[in-house]
């Protein structure tokens, strides 16, 4: 655990905190120098985010969302216990200034378009008060954050996104500038940050807390190392930090008159040719090194048609209408899962193998169904069957085993024969008259199996 005296959670009835040591008043005021603007006088406070209703919310989140233990080993379940025994401690070390975060634990996670991303989890405690402290920061900045900015907001979400996007190109602007910023969660300056944040929040406490959830360090491999710039992905405040910085582009953006869309840290611009598309490049680039010391990865962003770049999974199809489908990209991971799902030699049963896959088929349905290409789903799923069928070719093994399987399921005795003793492997046999007969679209149906061209539930 965390401070050996402390905290739990007897989310009682407001006790008044020790006045602020003047230290403690004093931690924060040189965040509030590095912004262009007067530092806030009011906002958000520390009384707002230790209030019993915040408390409660923010438990029943943390515990929602499970998640792994930090650096202390403590489990999410154990965090009632936690708080119900040492909560008093804590609040009163929050009111004071004097609370300190615990590094975070280090993991790497595979990153959809290869590679890894550095995750760093902070204890269990730590989660829980980011996100009372999110909580209460978002409620009062989120309204103030521009409309075409959806990443990690209430109410908005990836789809809608896209939508907007596939709006723009409609409205001919065809376009796209793409920006990719070079590992922004692992560059964000804490200078600047903490000065955005000084420009919204007052309360010297709050502001404290805030810079010491940036600079609590990381442990990997048993040693802690300090971090002196980044919003480490993994803890519930770095989202709501991160759209706070980029709200910076997304003001500039707007001053500028773009149409623009931002995810977090994923930006498209669309504009109506190539040489405005690179001069808004050119530009963005300049003001983002020198406004917020963040750096455009060159490699992974360009100015192009929107039918030759992904955003958040989709592309478009070119045209005055504009359609949403599928990014290569994406289809190929896609496939790339269902392989690991369906090898012919994992020893599973059909119907444990469909009942797996499904799992996967139906929430990547429920993001991806979103495409305005119902072909390329039909086609999915003809390829899924197939390897369904593939799979159960490869386990009746032997002719003879394979021809009572094909006839106990409706096939004719010379087709039964024919297929049986064909020399051809499974998956060229999985697209035979036999195989769909004995296996058909309904019968996989029957065992399970989940489509992806299927309409998604109301």
């Amino acid at each position: 655990m965390q401070q050996k005296t402390q905290p739990t959670l007897d989310l009682g009835r407001d006790a008044t905190g020790e006045a602020r040591s003047a230290a403690s008043q004093a931690a924060e005021a040189c965040a509030a120098r590095t912004s262009l603007e007067r530092p806030a006088v009011a906002g958000p406070s520390m009384e707002a985010v230790v209030e019993r209703e915040n408390l409660k919310n923010a438990l029943a989140r943390v515990k929602r969302n499970k998640g792994a233990a930090g650096i202390d080993g403590m489990s999410v379940d154990d965090l009632p216990a936690c708080l119900k025994e040492h909560w008093p401690t804590i609040r009163a070390q929050l009111l004071e200034g004097t609370y300190k975060p615990q590094p975070v634990r280090r993991v790497e996670i595979p990153k959809a378009s290869g590679g890894v991303r550095p995750l760093g989890i902070p204890t269990v405690l730590d989660r829980f008060i980011q996100q009372t402290v999110m909580q209460v920061l978002q409620a009062d900045w989120d309204g103030t954050f521009s409309e075409t900015s959806f990443g990690f907001r209430p109410g908005r979400s990836a789809h809608q996104a896209v939508e907007q996007a596939q709006v723009y190109i409609a409205s001919g602007h065809n376009v796209v500038v793409d920006i990719d910023l070079e590992k922004f969660f692992d560059r964000v300056n804490h200078d600047i940050l903490m000065g955005l944040v000084a420009k919204r929040v007052a309360d010297k406490c709050l502001l404290k807390l805030i810079r010491g959830f940036l600079t609590a360090g990381v442990m990997e491999g048993g040693l802690v190392s300090a971090t002196t710039e980044g919003t480490p992905q993994g803890g519930p405040l770095s989202p709501l930090l991160s759209n706070l910085m980029l709200d910076v582009l997304d003001k500039e953006l707007e001053k500028r008159g773009h149409r623009f869309v931002r995810y977090a840290d994923d930006c498209n611009i669309y504009v109506r040719s190539q040489k405005a598309g690179e001069r808004v490049m050119a530009g963005i680039e300049t003001f983002l090194e020198k406004r917020l010391k963040l750096k455009v990865n060159k490699a992974k962003s360009a100015v192009a048609k929107p039918s030759v770049r992904k955003f958040l999974g989709f592309s478009f199809t070119g045209g005055k209408e504009p359609r949403r489908r599928i990014a290569p990209q994406a289809i190929a991971r896609f496939k790339a899962r269902v392989r690991e799902l369906t090898r012919r030699t994992c020893g599973r049963s059909l119907v444990q193998t469909a009942k797996e896959l499904s799992t996967y088929l139906v929430g990547w349905r429920g993001y991806f169904g979103f495409c305005q290409t119902p072909s390329v789903l039909r086609a999915l799923d003809q390829w899924i069957r197939r390897r369904l069928r593939a799979i159960a070719w490869k386990q009746w093994k032997h002719g003879p085993t394979r021809f009572a399987s094909l006839r106990r399921r409706g096939v004719g005795r010379d087709l039964a024969a024919q297929t049986a003793g064909s020399p051809h492997g499974p998956w060229r046999l999985a697209a035979s008259p036999a195989l769909n007969i004995a296996l058909s679209t309904r019968l996989l149906g029957s065992l399970g199996l989940a489509s992806v061209a299927a309409p998604k539930p109301a």
